[in-house]
């Protein structure tokens, strides 16, 4: 009789944290229950130890949730030849009358629940997208508190009664000579409002710094990763640093079979409540990546212009096939026929850039995919 070697694999959880690591295992068929096999400290050469004693590497199932201990443990069991994947933690099945949550019981859920094969991998990223990512993400976290900033400081004159002229730009060179020609009578104000001032010029040099890292490190990255970011700026509304925040957060595009995958790991897909002979469908999802969202919805703003190739354009367009170049025309005149049949039938302006953003997401795929495959066939 042929050997069943689902029975000779052992399924490991692991319940991760920043000091420590509970290990739960689960053998043989899905009716026998997992079993803790205790915690360790969250250390290489203990998690070694601790997963040679389950057996030998090629007989092991590793699993834990992604957290904010990233993919070092991952990495980490991949060089010592254990197979590991990461858990989406938001789709692990959940019990309703479940009231009682350790850790022991966590690496135990996790260990049957992937035994079963109950579980949803979530994408694991190599150390050049990680470490893009990172700084995408750093500028982004320093926009927010640049806009933080120059909240604090608007807001602190408008309470003093001095507003700006209106027709000038907001913080461009004409507002800052007025921010700069500000007198206080009461020194407590005077210091008050330096402090606000220098926090937003502090801020500003901040993001202008990781601005010009990322130029560098898209110079440095592999060719792959280069072509793929060109190819996602021949689309309008989309340029250099939300091509590069689509590839970093992304990675492969080739993981997507199709657009409608794409759109619904953005969460840009409406939600569904049916049942029997009735469909009811909600609000986006908003499951996935809200990054990725975020950026989507501010490039979807361009579906409101009429289409166009300008010079801008055009230039990002140079280096692409004909194919991309036809794809990206496609794109703009979808959009704004999108953006108007919703404009007329009175929809709001948030649920027509949400549609316009889910409608961009699949055009996004097709060219990554497209530039993807010409890629594989020069190689």
């Amino acid at each position: 009789m042929r050997k069943n070697t689902r029975k000779s694999v052992t399924y490991v959880g692991l319940d991760v944290h920043a000091e420590t690591i509970s290990i739960a295992v689960a053998e043989g068929e899905s009716r026998a229950r997992g079993r803790s096999v205790g915690t360790i400290a969250n250390r290489p050469e203990a998690i070694s130890q601790a997963l040679k004693k389950l057996g030998p590497a090629q007989s092991l199932r590793v699993c834990y949730e992604a957290g904010p201990t990233g993919y070092v443990l991952y990495w980490q069991l991949e060089k010592l030849g254990i197979a590991c994947e990461v858990i989406a933690p938001t789709l692990v099945p959940v019990k309703a009358g479940e009231r009682i949550k350790t850790d022991k019981r966590d690496a135990v859920k996790l260990a049957q629940c992937y035994r079963a094969g109950e579980l949803t991998p979530i994408f694991v990223p190599d150390a050049e997208h990680e470490a893009l990512r990172d700084l995408v993400r750093a500028r982004e976290a320093a926009k927010k508190d640049q806009l933080r900033a120059r909240h604090r400081l608007s807001k602190f004159l408008l309470r003093l009664g001095r507003r700006r002229d209106t027709k000038t730009r907001a913080w461009g060179q004409v507002h800052w000579q007025w921010l700069d020609s500000q007198v206080f009578a009461q020194p407590a104000q005077e210091a008050t409002f330096q402090d606000y001032k220098n926090e937003v010029e502090h801020a500003t040099e901040r993001v202008s710094r990781l601005e010009k890292a990322i130029e560098r490190a898209i110079e440095e990255a592999p060719p792959r990763m280069q072509e793929l970011v060109g190819a996602l700026q021949s689309l309008r509304g989309i340029g250099k640093l939300t091509a590069v925040t689509l590839v970093s957060e992304v990675g492969s595009f080739e993981r997507f079979p199709s657009a409608s995958q794409f759109m619904a790991y953005l969460g840009l897909v409406p939600s569904e409540h049916s049942s029997g002979g009735s469909r009811r469908q909600g609000r986006i999802t908003k499951t996935g990546n809200a990054h990725l969202r975020r950026v989507l919805g501010e490039s979807a703003f361009c579906g409101r212009l009429r289409p166009r190739r300008g010079p801008e354009l055009k230039r990002r367009q140079e280096d692409q096939s004909q194919a991309i170049r036809d794809m990206a025309w496609e794109a703009q005149k979808r959009l704004h026929r999108k953006y108007g049949r919703m404009t007329l039938r009175g929809k709001s302006h948030p649920v027509t850039v949400t549609a316009i953003s889910r409608e961009l997401a699949g055009f996004v795929w097709a060219v990554a995919r497209q530039r993807e495959r010409e890629l594989a066939a020069a190689s």
